[in-house]
C-alpha cells in the first residue's frame, strides 16, 4: 500500500503578542511633554515600568490536517495572513509546530525567500556550490548539473561577481535553479517567484509542470498569481484566518475564492464612531467618473475616492495618506507628498473638525485586477492617528487598450504617479 510522500495531522502554530500602551515618541515630544505636564508623565512612565502590557495569543494556523499524494501539485492560497507562509515554514522546519506532527516521506528542498542560503561575500558560482550543499546535493550532483543550473538562471555573464551585487530578481533566478535542479522528492515554493519578470515566471511554472508530469515530484505551490495556480496545480487548498476553509479541485476552490473576493467589493464604507481617538476615518467612498458610487472601474475612465474623517484633538505635522495593494505585492504607495519634492511641504496641521478629502486617480494607472487599498492619517514614519481597520476593494475592469505609448496595461507597477488631492475641511 503506497503511503502519502507528506502528512499533516492536527498542526497548528500559536505566536504571543505584547501590546504595550504607546508608539514610538520623539526626544522632542518627550521634553515637550515633560515641560508640560510632569507629573502626568511621570504617572505614565511608571505605568510602564510595572508592565502595563498586555499579551495575546495569536493562531496563525489551527488544526489543519490533509496529506499529500507523491507526484501531486497543490496550490495553497488565501488572503494575507492567512497561513501560507507559516504552513510552508513548518513543513521545511525553520519553524516548529505548537501542536501537531508532519510526517514527510522524502528528499525536501525549499524556496521560501529570495537568496536562502547565498552568501552575499560569495560568487554566484561559489553560492551554486554552497546553496546546493544546504540543500542536501552532494559535490558530484552539483558539479554534473552546474552548466544547466546557470543556463536556466541566465546569469553567466554576472557567475564570478559576488551576489551582493545581483539584483533581487537575478537572486531568486539562481535560487529557484539551484532547488528546481536538485531533484528532490518535494518541492516546497512560496510567492517568491514574483520577484522575477514575466518570461522567468513562465519559465519556473514550465520547469514545475516538467518535473511534476514527467518525473513524479511533488510541489506546494503558494501563490496569489490564480492563473498559474489554475495552470499548474491539480489540487488546491484555501486557507482562511490559519484554518482550511476548502481542499479538493482547483477550479472548485478558486471559484470559492474569487467569489468570497468579489462579495467584498463595497462602494462605500461608514465607521462606527469612536471618539476615544484623536482622529477617525468616517467614511470611504470609491466614486466613477459621474460620481455614483462603484467598486468596478473600467481601465480607461478616470475614478476617485472620497474619505471622510473627523478630528477630535489638534494633529500637527499629520498627512493622509492611500496604501494601494495587489494582494501579497506592493504595487501603489500614494501620499499627499506625491504632489511636492519635500515631504515637509505635504504636512498639515488638523484642527479640530470634519473633513473631506478627494483623490483623484487618471485612467491607466492600474491594470485589469483586483486591488486593495487602505487610508490612514499619521505623522511620517511616527504615529498612527486614524486608519480605515479594513481593506476595501477596488476592481479594474478590463475594457480598452491604452491609446498612449507612455502607458502599458501589460506592466503592473505603477512608479510614483501623481495623485491629485483635494481636502476641504467640512466644520469647525
Amino acid at each position: 500500500m503506497n503511503q502519502p510522500i507528506i502528512e499533516i495531522k492536527n498542526i497548528s502554530k500559536k505566536y504571543n503578542i505584547k501590546h504595550q500602551q504607546g508608539g514610538y515618541i520623539a526626544l522632542r515630544d518627550v521634553i515637550a511633554n515633560v515641560a508640560k505636564s510632569p507629573f502626568k508623565f511621570l504617572k505614565h512612565k511608571a505605568k510602564v515600568i510595572i508592565g502595563k502590557e498586555s499579551n495575546e495569543e495569536f493562531w496563525a494556523l489551527k488544526d489543519i490536517n490533509f496529506n499529500i499524494e507523491r507526484g501531486d501539485t497543490i496550490g495553497i492560497i488565501g488572503h494575507n495572513g492567512a497561513g501560507k507562509s507559516t504552513l510552508l515554514k513548518i513543513l521545511t522546519g525553520i519553524t516548529p509546530p505548537t501542536e501537531g506532527e508532519i510526517i514527510m516521506r522524502g528528499r525536501v528542498a525549499s524556496l521560501l525567500e529570495v537568496g536562502t542560503g547565498f552568501h552575499p561575500e560569495l560568487t554566484g558560482r561559489e553560492n551554486i556550490f554552497l546553496n546546493g550543499a544546504i540543500l542536501g546535493m552532494s559535490k558530484k550532483e552539483i558539479t554534473a548539473k552546474f552548466d544547466e543550473i546557470v543556463k536556466f538562471s541566465g546569469v553567466e555573464k554576472f557567475l564570478d561577481t559576488p551576489v551582493k551585487r545581483y539584483s533581487s530578481g537575478m537572486y531568486v533566478r539562481l535560487a529557484f535553479s539551484v532547488a528546481a535542479h536538485m531533484e528532490p522528492d518535494i518541492l516546497l515554493v512560496d510567492e517568491v517567484l514574483a520577484v522575477g519578470d514575466a518570461d522567468f515566471q513562465k519559465k519556473c511554472l514550465g520547469k514545475m509542470d516538467e518535473v511534476t508530469q514527467q518525473k513524479g515530484r511533488t510541489i506546494l505551490f503558494v501563490s496569489h498569481n490564480l492563473k498559474a495556480i489554475e495552470q499548474l496545480c491539480g489540487k488546491c487548498i484555501l486557507l482562511e484566518n490559519g484554518r482550511i476553509k476548502m481542499a479538493g479541485e482547483t477550479q472548485k476552490v478558486l471559484n470559492l475564492y474569487r467569489k468570497a473576493k468579489q462579495e467584498n467589493l463595497l462602494s462605500e464604507i461608514n465607521f462606527i464612531p469612536e471618539k476615544n481617538k484623536d482622529a477617525q476615518i468616517t467614511k470611504i467612498s470609491i466614486l466613477d467618473k459621474d460620481k455614483r458610487p462603484s467598486a468596478s472601474i473600467p481601465n480607461d475612465e478616470n475614478f476617485s475616492i472620497v474619505i471622510e474623517y473627523e478630528v477630535y484633538k489638534p494633529i500637527e505635522n499629520a498627512i493622509l495618506c492611500a496604501f494601494f495593494f495587489q494582494d501579497k505585492n506592493f504595487y501603489l504607495l500614494s501620499t499627499e507628498s506625491d504632489n511636492t519634492k519635500n515631504i515637509q511641504d505635504s504636512l498639515h496641521n488638523f484642527k479640530i473638525g470634519k473633513y473631506k478629502t478627494e483623490i483623484k486617480i487618471s485612467n491607466f494607472i492600474f491594470t485589469p485586477e483586483l486591488y486593495n487599498f487602505q487610508i490612514s492619517i499619521q505623522r511620517p514614519f511616527q504615529d498612527y492617528y486614524a486608519d480605515d481597520k479594513r481593506d476595501m476593494f477596488l476592481e479594474i475592469i478590463p475594457v480598452n487598450e491604452p491609446k498612449s505609448p507612455n502607458h502599458s496595461s501589460r506592466v503592473k507597477v505603477s512608479v510614483s504617479p501623481v495623485l491629485n488631492y483635494i481636502t476641504n475641511k467640512l466644520t469647525n
